[in-house]
């Protein structure tokens, strides 16, 4: 086999290393900006979500934002851990799935994967209503037409991912830097502050705080946990695709992993100390995150930045869906649990198969949604812990058969990490069950369903293949190649020429319809047919109801029974336009055929391609 050149391998003198698909593949930096951008971004809601939940306790309920926030970190960082062990264990990717296919089953891996998937589906369309509603809450006259703007988005960011993950990473690596630097200096300036130094952007809004203070018990400490949580989305993202990494893939990975939890740490505890320095009260129609930046940046051109940059971020980590879905359809597909096709990889390393159907599930949903952020979230972060805690399971049975050095310390932290979000996915799936959390209750085992389906139905082909089993040796057949026919042209040639290089025998074939012109046509055809003298046998098939392809295949399937030791072969000659419009103009004659003859009979088709530019 010889390997591909390049226009600069054909100059001679030139020499160019073979294109191994490295520079199609990221660096730890650049894995960084595609696939963090979800985590990144949950620090504009997640300690939003903190602090409305414990806003119903009134200001003593605020109090608890920092040691409800250090809970959160704790738990990132054992889930960074543990994701950077998965990815050293399963450096194929898959996250949560391979770890369960491997330790927890057939059945709990699929539940892993179907957790997965619709966890990235709904990220997509939730960044990007997000990041679209944060754009209409500074330019209000815009709002008529956020779904239009999401749509428009998707498609943003759907053609940059078709162009390959290191692409979309290049694009995505400035607004990241961006908004993490932002993020850092708001922080950093906001701990010298002794006070807001402006609240304008809160002022006149009704504040949500509860006027009578209430008693913080643990069941709230711990739906402030768990809405918290949601912060957390997009910690997997890496472990899922490490293969889209540059060699040595699984340390540049664990790399990326790190720098993400250290970031994503940093970030929102820091917030929260902020939240709790200015004595931050949440209002309506304003972002905790907004608040923060007035009171610590001001009203100026530095809250704008602030501002702007959360804007694109949050719809840009949608991307990080699009570089851990392809990469898990890829490995179900290896499994037989999805289509092949998910399996093939374009010329720039992208699952293109993949990236395309997670953009038009996600437009369904933004349609669906008609573009408000409120209508999915409840819908959000469920799958997702459920991946987390199938992960930290499958990580303590892990240990336990590896039994290395500081197994049991590493399965302590694993069973910690799994108790955690175990517990959070099912306090978030109880609290946000009404408000739509039972679609995902439902959609989660019919996918799980749909998977196996499409696996019984690839057992089912391979036992009728024989994969897995030695052939019967090839034979030699009697040939017969059928030429369907309707006029002598330089086409009917060709295709003859094709035929006799192919069969032992060859026969022409055309359809005779009763009416006047058609009997006409049939019988010029027959006479030029004799003067041609082309030495292949013309064969009438006489039809009452003007069909053209039933004719030929009941003609077929009456060869097949009268001489069952002979292989059937229709080669149906079409035209090739020079020009892409000209299409429009065949009568695709060919494609009846073909298609009758396919649905009726066992016969090969062969369709050759005559191009009409050609001399």
């Amino acid at each position: 086999m010889t390997t591909p050149t390049t226009e600069k391998d054909a100059v001679p003198g030139a020499e160019e290393p073979p294109d191994t698909g490295a520079r199609h593949k990221l660096t730890a930096v650049t894995g960084l900006a595609a696939l963090s951008l979800d985590a990144m971004a949950s620090v504009a809601y997640g300690p939003e979500a903190i602090v409305l939940v414990l806003a119903t306790a009134g200001g003593h309920g605020l109090g608890f934002t920092l040691p409800v926030t250090l809970a959160i970190a704790g738990l990132l960082a054992v889930l960074v851990a543990s994701y950077r062990q998965v990815i050293k264990a399963f450096p194929d990717g898959g996250g949560s799935y391979a770890v369960a296919k491997a330790h927890l089953g057939r059945r709990t891996g699929l539940v892993a994967a179907a957790s997965l998937v619709l966890d990235y589906v709904l990220n997509v369309a939730v960044a990007v209503t997000a990041g679209v509603a944060a754009l209409t809450s500074a330019f209000p006259g815009l709002y008529g037409d956020r779904l239009v703007i999401c749509l428009a988005v998707l498609a943003l960011v759907t053609a940059v991912n078709l162009r390959g993950i290191v692409d979309s990473a290049r694009a995505f690596i400035v607004p990241t830097a961006v908004f993490v630097g932002a993020i850092l200096v708001l922080i950093v300036v906001g701990l010298f502050r002794d006070a807001p130094v402006s609240t304008t952007t809160s002022a006149g809004h009704a504040s949500v705080l509860a006027d009578d203070a209430t008693t913080v018990g643990a069941l709230l400490l711990l739906k402030a946990f768990a809405s918290g949580c949601s912060a957390l989305t997009g910690v997997e993202a890496i472990a899922n695709a490490v293969p889209s990494f540059r060699a040595p893939a699984a340390r540049r990975a664990m790399r990326a992993e790190v720098a993400l939890g250290a970031l994503l740490g940093v970030m929102l505890i820091g917030l929260s100390v902020l939240i709790s320095r200015f004595g931050l009260q949440p209002v309506e129609g304003v972002t905790v995150l907004a608040q923060l930046a007035d009171a610590s940046l001001g009203h100026n051109w530095a809250f704008y930045v602030v501002q702007f940059a959360t804007v694109v971020l949050l719809a840009l980590s949608a991307n990080t869906s699009f570089g851990g879905l392809p990469v898990l359809l890829k490995l179900l597909a290896r499994d037989d649990y999805v289509p092949h096709v998910f399996g093939l990889k374009a010329d720039r390393q992208v699952h293109r198969h993949g990236v395309v159907w997670l953009a038009v599930v996600s437009a369904a949903l933004l349609v669906f949604s008609g573009g408000d952020t409120n209508t999915l979230v409840p819908l959000f972060a469920i799958g997702v812990f459920v991946g987390f805690t199938i992960a930290q399971t499958g990580m303590v049975l892990h240990w336990r058969r590896e039994r290395g050095a500081g197994w049991a310390a590493k399965a302590l932290l694993n069973g910690l990490g799994a108790v955690l979000t175990g517990v959070s996915a099912i306090v978030v799936t109880l609290t946000k069950f009404h408000d739509g959390a039972w679609l995902i209750v439902i959609a989660l085992p019919l996918l799980v369903l749909a998977f196996e389906a499409v696996h019984r139905a690839y057992v089912r082909i391979g036992e009728r293949l024989g994969v897995g089993r030695v052939p019967e040796p090839p034979r030699r057949e009697r040939s017969l190649v059928l030429v369907p026919v309707s006029s002598l042209t330089r086409l009917t040639s060709e295709a003859l020429t094709a035929a006799v290089s192919l069969g032992d025998e060859v026969r022409a074939v055309t359809v005779c319809h009763p009416d006047r012109e058609d009997r006409e046509a049939t019988e010029a055809l027959r006479r030029d047919w004799a003067l041609w003298n082309s030495g292949v046998e013309l064969v009438r098939l006489r039809d009452e109801r003007r069909a053209l392809g039933r004719p030929i295949a009941a003609y077929v399937r009456d060869l097949t029974r009268t001489s069952p030791d002979t292989r059937v072969t229709v080669l149906i000659a079409e035209t090739e336009p020079e020009r892409l419009w000209q299409r429009l103009l065949q009568n695709q004659r060919g494609a009846v055929v073909a298609h009758a003859v396919r649905r009726d009979t066992d016969a090969v088709i062969c369709r050759l391609r005559f191009r009409l530019g050609d001399r």
